[in-house]
């Protein structure tokens, strides 16, 4: 199958100048990315993430592992023509206007001057930034410039869109709107490659996403099977006292709101040993449902705090090691 993403042992390896201890940022990564879907990339600070999309984009270079963009190895310029990059923390120069930096970054991509003419107003009353065309981007908030950044990936009409935070410092009706325009994307047939800490975002957009720790694949799988079924919640009214404490000792969790008592358990088996006290009790049950974890619970059980010792290593303390890919 020809994927959209295909990573192999993907490795990325610093050494320390002085003490030459080894620090692997990445290590022996292989995902796949099927054609025309939406993928999130998840992973605490310092996990990975954007090592391993700078080498997905060669950035910068693996040492050990390969990377393939539709079929073609990601080192390949013409691997990279089809991909519309946004990276986080970008920097346009704030003396242009939205339309100049568009015009400026779609002949970068190669595009001609007519199609470009056309393709920025275009672009901007899709971002929401029509009447800022010939504003200077120093006047800009945070936010548009978010957005003006997710028009200039857009440019040249990518296959393959990668985004890095795109919702950064975007305020929520603006996150809404990005996510309507993804959505449009994604329906067009566009691969979608998403690495946010925004885990509701994810959810709400992302068919299958990996966590990564530690520079590993930690969890893999689509969202709606990573959070499904996750436990299950008991309702009941008139519990007396003694079958509240006891039910407390066995549940995960519980509340009790307006006299109903309501106990969230991690089994079946669990839930319905409650049921059969409370039937036995006479106490009025009012329901029984299954629940769903959050991304951000699924996130939780997977990821451990990471060391302080992993969060970063100095770029000056470090040089690459030989490219062994």
């Amino acid at each position: 199958m020809n994927y959209a993403i295909e990573t192999e042992g993907l490795t990325k390896i610093f050494r320390k100048r002085w003490s030459g201890k080894e620090f692997r940022a990445v290590d022996g990564i292989s995902l796949r990315v099927d054609r025309g879907t939406t993928f999130g990339l998840l992973g605490p600070n310092g996990a990975g993430k954007t090592t391993f999309v700078k080498m997905l984009l060669s950035a910068s270079h693996p040492s050990a592992g390969r990377a393939r963009i539709f079929g073609k190895n990601s080192r390949d310029p013409e691997a990279r023509r089809p991909i519309g990059y946004l990276t986080e923390n970008h920097r346009f120069p704030t003396y242009m206007t939205a339309q100049g930096m568009l015009d400026f970054y779609g002949a970068l991509s190669g595009m001609e001057a007519g199609l470009r003419k056309k393709r920025i107003p275009e672009l901007l009353e899709r971002v929401g930034l029509a009447d800022w065309m010939t504003v200077r981007l120093g006047k800009y908030s945070k936010g548009m410039l978010q957005r003006v950044g997710l028009a200039q990936a857009l440019m040249h009409s990518p296959d393959l869109l990668v985004l890095d935070e795109p919702s950064d410092g975007v305020d929520p009706v603006g996150r809404r709107q990005i996510r309507d325009i993804l959505q449009a994307l994604e329906e067009q047939g566009v691969t979608i490659f998403l690495n946010s800490h925004l885990l509701v975002e994810v959810e709400l957009f992302c068919r299958d996403v990996a966590i990564i720790q530690r520079g590993k694949v930690a969890l893999e799988g689509s969202v709606r099977d990573l959070t499904a079924g996750s436990g299950y919640k008991v309702e009941a009214e008139n519990v007396p006292e003694m079958l509240q404490a006891e039910l407390r000792t066995r549940a995960r969790a519980t509340s009790q709101e307006n006299g109903v008592l309501r106990l969230m358990f991690g089994s079946r088996e669990d839930a319905n040993m409650a049921l059969d006290l409370l039937r036995a009790q006479h106490c009025e049950i009012e329901a029984m449902t299954r629940t769903n974890s959050t991304l951000e619970e699924v996130f939780m059980r997977t990821v451990d705090p990471p060391p302080l010792t992993a969060a970063a290593v100095p770029a000056s303390a470090m040089k690459e090691t030989a490219n062994v890919g």
